[in-house]
C-alpha cells in the first residue's frame, strides 16, 4: 500500500487522516473512520475516531442550517 494520506484538519499540534479501506480492515475497524494524531511531550499519540452515525449527521445538518448566519459571521471575523 503505497496512498498518500492528507490531513483533513490540521490545528495546532492535531492532525485528522481519514483512513483507507485497507487500514481499516488491518485495524478492525467501521470504513470511513479517521485517525487523530496529537503530539505530546514528545510523542505522538493516535485515536481512531468512528464514522458519524446517520443520527449524528441529521443532527449536525440541522444544526447547521438553524445557525447558518451565525456561522458564516463567524467565518467572517475568523472565529
Amino acid at each position: 500500500m503505497s496512498t498518500t494520506l492528507i490531513p483533513i484538519k490540521t490545528q495546532y499540534d492535531s492532525w485528522v487522516v481519514e483512513m483507507t479501506p485497507e487500514m481499516a480492515q488491518a485495524a478492525h475497524v467501521a470504513e470511513g473512520s479517521y485517525l487523530i494524531f496529537q503530539l505530546s511531550e514528545g510523542k505522538v499519540l493516535a485515536e481512531i475516531l468512528p464514522p458519524a452515525t446517520p443520527e449524528i449527521k441529521d443532527m449536525v445538518r440541522k444544526i447547521s442550517e438553524q445557525f447558518h448566519d451565525d456561522f458564516a459571521e463567524m467565518k467572517r471575523l475568523g472565529d
